[in-house]
């Protein structure tokens, strides 16, 4: 952002004394400083500096220091530059005097640095832009709202609406009961979204209570496409926060309940048409390329889309969270849906990530799979028509440590995500994974200590 830009920010806002600098670590947290007004325009067109531990953080916050970033480099800082286009108001502050950009880590002036999940990104966009296509694309986010108080036993419980004394306790699926009981928050999101450029459109009831769908606009930027979805999760959270509500990304907080997932839709355009368009979607051999390649990468990338042991309680049967390799034409129960609709609108949406994936990383995994199968020819098995789930089909790993291991097994990994990123990432989840195993449970205190 040019100098010109950060002055008529300004002018325009004469109230804004303090910006944020926001940035997304490794588990898609955004973390980051704030600065003073006069220190803005330095920022835009010098940058400035965090710890690049920042990016080797576990769940708990604290740096992972076998990752090699922290102590053993002196925690050092890295250059971190806004990214154009960002920088907006916070309308969650009733004052007005609060502004927000998203911002990206350098190695140095020009080179990204490695660690950070968009330089990530921005790699694996160069690479998949070698296959001469241009594309469509938009992110579908889950999530949950939930009370701030616990119920009798401690659990979390879903919230009561403003003005109502029902509390959500059942699954209505496109309730618009449900939607309207919550207007007052959906209305809030959107207008919200839109006030910081981020182009939300659609708000559903999902299949649980108190579990909502929210879509961004079908767009030909993946980047920032990627960036947006970040914000808009920190709309969700703040606006969720402002009517005494917390808004949850976790892919599984109710065991009982379905999961939340973060769904990819992309299509390859050639010439302003779509590529993947066909009669029958299922036998346009580009697409089936781009799906044998995904289907190709899930094993490896899995420990990606599902990056905490709670992802995994996700993955089980008749929840519509993917548990298999499968494809299949207007069919929820596979990982890789051709959705229906006109020919000119077919595509791939991708079903395998969790909620709490870093977006940045599952849209890296999403490019990596579709430019290996085509240009590797790579065919899919048979698309899946009924019941996957009911069906006998390979199965991706349904715990974290079998995903963390076959990561390794494919240099496909390595190539696109680097060979310093995926020796970080396996670090710092093998050190996560341990903290969460090495905990007593209640029900193990409840079943076992009385008796054994």
């Amino acid at each position: 952002m040019s100098k010109t830009e950060v002055s008529e920010f300004l002018q325009q806002n004469p109230n804004v004394t303090t910006i944020e600098l926001l940035i997304s670590d490794l588990n898609g947290v955004v973390r980051g400083k704030r600065i003073e007004r006069d220190l803005l325009e330095k920022v835009f067109t010098k940058g400035f500096y965090l710890p690049g531990s920042v990016m080797a953080l576990d769940a708990t916050g604290t740096t992972v220091e076998e990752s090699g970033i922290g102590m053993d480099v002196g925690d050092r800082d890295r250059l971190c530059k806004p990214i154009p286009g960002t920088l907006t108001l916070v309308p969650w502050h009733a004052e007005g005097d609060r502004a927000q950009a998203l911002c990206t880590m350098f190695k140095n002036k020009n080179t990204g640095f490695f660690a950070d999940p968009r330089q990530v990104l921005v790699n694996a966009i160069k690479k998949f832009s070698a296959l001469g296509y241009d594309c469509g694309f938009a992110v579908e986010l889950e999530f949950y709202l939930i009370d701030k108080l616990r119920d009798a036993k401690g659990d979390i419980q879903p919230p009561i609406a403003q003005g109502s004394e029902r509390r959500m306790n059942s699954s209505q699926v496109y309730s618009m009961d449900d939607l309207d009981q919550y207007d007052f928050f959906i209305r809030d999101v959107i207008s919200t979204a839109r006030e910081q450029n981020v182009p939300a459109d659609t708000v559903i009831a999902e299949y649980a209570p108190g579990q909502f769908e929210v879509n961004l606009d079908y767009g030909t930027d993946i980047l920032k496409a990627v960036d947006q979805s970040i914000l808009l999760k920190r709309v969700i959270r703040s606006v969720a926060n402002k009517y005494g509500m917390d808004a949850s990304f976790m892919a599984k907080p109710y065991i009982e309940q379905s999961g939340s997932g973060l769904h990819l839709h992309l299509s390859l355009l050639k010439d302003g048409e779509n590529a993947f368009a066909a009669e029958d979607p299922t036998q346009n051999q580009l697409l089936r390329n781009a799906i044998g390649g995904l289907l190709s990468m899930a094993d490896s990338t899995q420990a990606f889309l599902a990056p905490t042991i709670n992802s995994y309680r996700r993955l089980s049967p008749e929840n519509f969270a993917p548990t298999s390799k499968t494809w299949g034409y207007d069919n929820r129960t596979v990982a890789m849906r051709i959705p229906s609709g006109g020919s000119s609108s077919t595509r791939i949406e991708h079903r395998m990530s969790g909620a709490d994936t870093n977006p940045y990383l599952a849209t890296a995994v999403l490019l990596a799979g579709v430019t290996e199968g085509i240009l590797n020819k790579i065919e899919p098995p048979e698309a899946v028509t009924g019941n996957a789930y009911e069906q006998d089909h390979d199965q991706v790993a349904d715990n974290q440590r079998d995903a963390l291991r076959k990561m390794l097994d494919d240099p496909r990994v390595v190539e696109w995500f680097g060979a310093e990123f995926v020796e970080l990432y396996q670090t710092c989840k093998w050190s996560e994974l341990r903290m969460f195993e090495q905990q007593v449970t209640p029900l193990e205190y409840d079943l076992l200590l009385p008796y054994i």
